[in-house]
Formats: C-alpha cells, structure tokens, sequence
C-alpha cells in the first residue's frame, strides 16, 4: 500500500494516509512532544496504531462511505421550473401589447429520433405559451431547395425563431444550412455570427445544450469560480461551448462560470484522461462513449454532468435502452452530484430553446454594432485576463 505522511509541528501529530485509492483506511497516530521526534523518524512500517483503535477507525470511516450517495441533479423538475418561469415572462410579454413568441422547426426526412425531438419541442411550446408549427420537408431534398425555405422564414415577420433538426441527409451541408439561419432568429445558437459573438463573451443565441449544463450547475448551487473542470467531448455544438461558459469571466454578457478548464477528447490517451479526471472537481461528459467514466476516474465529492447519449442492448432485460458516459451506479458513490440519464440535460435543453426563442422575439440581442446598446462597455478591471 503506497503511503505518504503528513507532519503537523504545531499539534505535534503524526498521521499516515494511505493512497488515494484506499482513503477510507485512513489512521492517525498522536504522540506527545517527547515521544516526536522518535516516531518521527520510524519508518512507515513500524508506526502502528493500538489495533482496537484501528478496527474502531476503520468501521466508522467505512459506514461513512457506504452512506455517501450523491445527489441527483433532477433535469426534469429544473425544466419544468424554467417552464414556468418562462410562461410567466411569455404571458407578461403578450399582454404588454406584444404579438406572441412563434417558433418554426424544420424537420427533414423521417428519422424517428429527429421526430420525437421535434415533438418534444413542440409540445414545450405550447406549455409556455409560445406559437410553433413543424415544416417536414423529404429526405432527398437538395441543399438549394432547403436554403430557399430558410430564406422565406427569415423574410417572414410572424416568425420569431427558426431551428432545424440535426442531423441531416449526408448530401446535405450541415454549416451551410446553419450559417443561412438569420443570427437573429437561429435560436439554436449554431450560426457563425452567434459562435463569435460567444466565444468574445458578447450576449447572443448560445447552443440549447451548454445553456442547459449552465444553468443546471447554477441552479443546483455547484461552485465553479476557481475551480477545476474537465469537459469531456469537443464538438463545436456542445463540447466547445461548454468550454467556453465554464472557463469564460463571470462578469461577462455571458454570466459564465470563471473555472479552470481542460478539454479532452477521442484523441487523448485514457492514462492522461483518468488523471485530468481525478483532480476534476466538475466533470462534463459529451462523448457518446458509454462508461467512458468510471468511479475510480472521479475525485469524491465531484459534480458530474452526462451530455452523452447512446442506446444500447440490455442484457439483462433483452430491451434497448439510453445510457449515458457514466457509470452511473458506480460513480453515484463517489461522485457529490450527478446527473442521470435520460432526465438530466435532455430537458434542459429544451427548456433552453425555449428561452431562446423569447429572447429572439424581444430583439434583445442587438446584432448591428453601430447601434446604442450593441455593446456592453466593461470597466478596465472587468477586462482583466
């Protein structure tokens, strides 16, 4: 068992601790000042401690554990929150004189999950007061053809909000139909315009997902000034902009989250994973890699946050069912929260859209920067790297 000691001169203590992966065993021995220096300089071997004091230590310390659980972050009752808080606005919004907030989805082809997404959108609509309707083109739709459509609703005044389902058709350029999404109305937040402008910590649209995982740690009471996060995933849809609301100034348009983070991704060895891991006080996964993180990857009394989605065969049941990056049984005993999967950021995420599209019909995100208010002027001290 590898063993490190630690002195303290002015309790005159000496403790042994046990690596990281046993600190459960820890013991401790205290010693009078005469008796100091020689257990000192007794090698690790010879310091013991009365064996019944031992046995006592150890039971306590392995109830504590075995009690340990970590609390869940319930992504569907945050959402649900949200929801309301959002009807609320929307309710005050409309009767102010103002037309009601109207989102349009785009939905090509016919895959099923891309279906059931849509609906979920939908129906998170209606339920904070927000217009919607679904415009379902055919799969072999070309490129010219969509952008057409995305025109007409960009010219059309009534619509507020315009998304389209991801993924696409192959044949069909995922960038280019993004970027022809009007900043104003690509309440997605996957337009370069709006990517810019986030990343130089400017208010804009910003992705569903990553708002979602903000909003979640804030409203859970997570700590993040300061702190270490891992995010586990690097896509420029979710991975990037987690990065960039953990990592950016909280003083910021983005309110983000002033913690000190590092990217992982498919390429970085899995010895190198583990250790960024383990020091993590705030891990966020969005790999797609079920059990990418195990419980001896995780520091106790880390915050883990799964993005990741993948449906997979049970064994057990003979059924297809959803699991996420995380060993989600394993780590709820380290871990000091967590997410599940689903019921995590799922909903978040639409709860998210739906602010955005609020956002986009109050036009308060001012996208020509020759206009009053385009932007926030910060004192000097704000600005400070």
């Amino acid at each position: 068992m590898n063993t490190a000691i630690h002195i303290s001169v002015l309790t005159k203590s000496v403790k042994i601790i046990p690596s990281l992966k046993t600190a459960t065993n820890v013991r401790s021995v205290h010693v009078s000042s005469k008796r100091f220096q020689r257990d000192l300089n007794l090698s690790l071997e010879e310091a013991r401690l009365p064996s019944s004091s031992c046995a006592e230590s150890h039971v306590v310390h392995q109830s504590q554990k075995q009690k340990m659980k970590a609390q869940i972050i319930d992504g569907v009752k945050i959402a649900k929150d949200i929801r309301k808080e959002l009807k609320v606005e929307v309710d005050e919004w409309v009767a102010r004189g103002n037309k009601r907030p109207h989102l349009t989805a785009l939905l090509v082809g016919e895959d099923p999950a891309s279906a059931t997404y849509v609906r979920n959108k939908m129906r998170a609509a209606r339920e904070v007061g927000i217009e919607s309707r679904t415009l379902k083109v055919p799969p072999n739709i070309t490129q010219n053809e969509l952008l057409d459509h995305i025109q007409f609703l960009n010219g059309d005044s009534h619509v507020d909000g315009i998304l389209v389902q991801l993924p696409l058709p192959k044949h069909l350029t995922e960038r280019a139909i993004c970027n022809a999404i009007a900043p104003h109305k690509d309440v997605d937040g996957f337009n370069i315009v709006n990517v810019g402008r986030f990343c130089l910590d400017m208010k804009t649209l910003i992705p569903c997902t990553p708002l979602g995982v903000q909003e979640l740690i804030k409203r859970t009471g997570v700590e993040t000034f300061g702190k270490h996060a891992v995010v586990c995933g690097r896509s420029k849809n979710v991975g990037m902009p987690i990065a960039m609301l953990l990592h950016a100034d909280g003083m910021g348009e983005t309110s983000a989250m002033d913690a000190t983070t590092t990217i992982c991704h498919r390429y970085t060895p899995p010895d190198q994973l583990a250790l960024l891991t383990r020091s993590a006080d705030i891990i966020i996964t969005a790999a797609g890699v079920p059990n990418l993180i195990r419980a001896d990857m995780v520091k106790p009394g880390a915050c883990i946050i799964d993005v990741g989605i993948t449906r997979i065969h049970d064994k057990q049941t003979g059924q297809s069912k959803l699991v996420g990056d995380v060993d989600f049984d394993a780590v709820s005993e380290v871990a000091g929260y967590i997410t599940p999967v689903p019921g995590g950021v799922g909903p978040m995420t639409v709860a998210m859209l739906m602010r955005n599209t609020l956002i986009a019909a109050k036009k308060s995100v001012v996208y020509n920067i020759l206009e009053p208010g385009a932007v926030v002027h910060k004192e000097a001290s704000q600005l400070r790297p």
